[in-house]
């Protein structure tokens, strides 16, 4: 499953680079379903961040991988 996620991750990381940011992979728990990830650079510290963890990697990755139950910042 972790190759999935970075896989997708790999995906996810030109949109947020666009904006000055990006992704890092902390943790997949294949057990629980739950990934965690880490938004660096200007996706770090955007007021919205908890929007583009929800709306658009949990999302993708849930879409993707329908074992994940949960995305969470690490």
């Amino acid at each position: 499953m972790r190759k999935k996620v970075e896989n997708i991750i790999n995906k996810i990381k030109p949109m947020l680079e666009a904006d000055g940011g990006s992704i890092e992979l902390v943790d997949v728990d294949e057990k629980k379903g739950v990934v965690k990830v880490k938004l660096v650079g200007a996706c770090g510290a955007c007021p919205f961040s908890v929007m583009t963890l929800k709306n658009l990697v949990e999302k993708t990755i849930k879409e993707e991988i329908p074992e994940v139950k949960e995305v969470l910042s690490a």
